[in-house]
């Protein structure tokens, strides 16, 4: 906004900010941070902390609100800087929405998991008493500064577990997402998701797939941020999955979860007849291209019936399962007996 940004340059005061970093992501990128900061002249207070999903409690957001606060922070001008993987922003999302009843905050997704999820919504949040994200609420960030250059440092099963949730919204959403998905994985796998030249051939893959996942995603969210309408595409993969990654912390990462849960949903889609012996084996296909677990033996029948009855609680009495009635196209459903879920269940196991 040309005009906040003559404000903030006519002002005598000092910029000042207050950034919260992932302390592995200040390990590799901490120095350009600092660099940047001061070569705009900017005051800053960096406040590097371990975010994992083992640290994600209010405890941290506890901790990040003393710092706030010695750094005497004016929400009205200075917004709370946010740079790390989905469990910083949401960490960071719910003390900036606590602090002075809301504090706006900005995110800086450096995971592709966070890049194409975490970035985009309203939701924030903490994990309470072993339950994922039990404390949280809907507070959008002011923005979302997206670069895919951070994504080249990260560990290949971290760009796979991202890839579970661009996944999710091929077989939502898009038909053309999945291709992407199923031509190009393992060159998206093996370039990071950057953009090379002389690999005309794959097109910007990248480029692509990103903004696809992102553009489809807020299709979904942004008429319904606040999740006022319970029935929900996003959900996909995130029935099961949330008892399951807090029940084999840290085995799972939330991507590998979520694909897992996606999995034998797909074995469900198939039971009921939406989906077609050679549909179920491109999706199964296209999962274990992108190096996503397909199985964990930690997904038993109890807990995937406690977390279904679980979800009962949360949706108003209604199942509301999303499932694939096709590539890149679903529906909601609640009518899905137990007999059916039991039969994907066996057939999911032998297979």
């Amino acid at each position: 906004d040309p005009q906040q940004i003559e404000l903030a340059t006519a002002s005598k005061r000092k910029l000042r900010r207050f950034i919260v970093i992932d302390e592995v992501v200040d390990k590799l990128y901490g120095s350009q941070v600092r660099a940047y900061f001061q070569e705009n002249n900017v005051q800053h207070k960096i406040l590097a902390l371990p975010t994992t999903e083992e640290t994600k409690s209010m405890d941290l957001v506890l901790n990040i609100l003393h710092e706030v606060q010695s750094f005497s922070l004016d929400r009205r001008t200075e917004p709370i800087i946010a740079i790390g993987g989905g469990v910083c922003l949401d960490i960071v999302g719910l003390a900036a929405s606590l602090y002075r009843r809301r504090t706006p905050y900005i995110r800086v997704p450096t995971t592709l998991l966070s890049y194409v999820d975490a970035s985009v919504g309203a939701k924030n949040g903490v994990n309470f008493l072993q339950c994922k994200n039990k404390l949280g609420g809907y507070t959008p960030p002011v923005a979302s500064f997206l670069d895919r250059s951070f994504i080249q440092s990260i560990p290949r099963r971290h760009i796979s577990n991202g890839l579970g949730e661009i996944l999710k919204m091929a077989l939502m959403k898009h038909k053309g997402l999945f291709d992407l998905l199923k031509n190009h994985g393992k060159y998206l796998l093996d370039t990071k998701f950057q953009s090379c030249n002389g690999f005309a051939h794959h097109g910007d893959a990248a480029l692509q797939t990103t903004r696809i996942a992102i553009e489809t995603m807020l299709e979904e969210l942004a008429p319904n941020l606040w999740e006022d309408d319970l029935d929900r595409l996003v959900d996909f993969g995130h029935l099961i999955s949330p008892e399951l990654e807090m029940r084999v912390l840290p085995s799972l990462m939330h991507g590998e979860a979520v694909n897992v849960d996606m999995a034998f949903m797909t074995y469900v889609a198939h039971a009921r007849g939406l989906l077609g012996a050679e549909e179920k084996e491109q999706i199964l296909q296209c999962m274990r291209g992108l190096e996503l677990p397909v199985w964990h033996s930690g997904c038993s029948w109890a807990l995937i019936q406690r977390a279904l009855r679980e979800r009962l609680k949360h949706s108003g009495g209604r199942t509301r399962m999303p499932l694939p009635t096709g590539l890149g196209v679903a529906d909601i459903f609640n009518d899905t007996s137990e007999e059916t879920l039991e039969r994907a269940y066996q057939l999911w196991v032998k297979d």
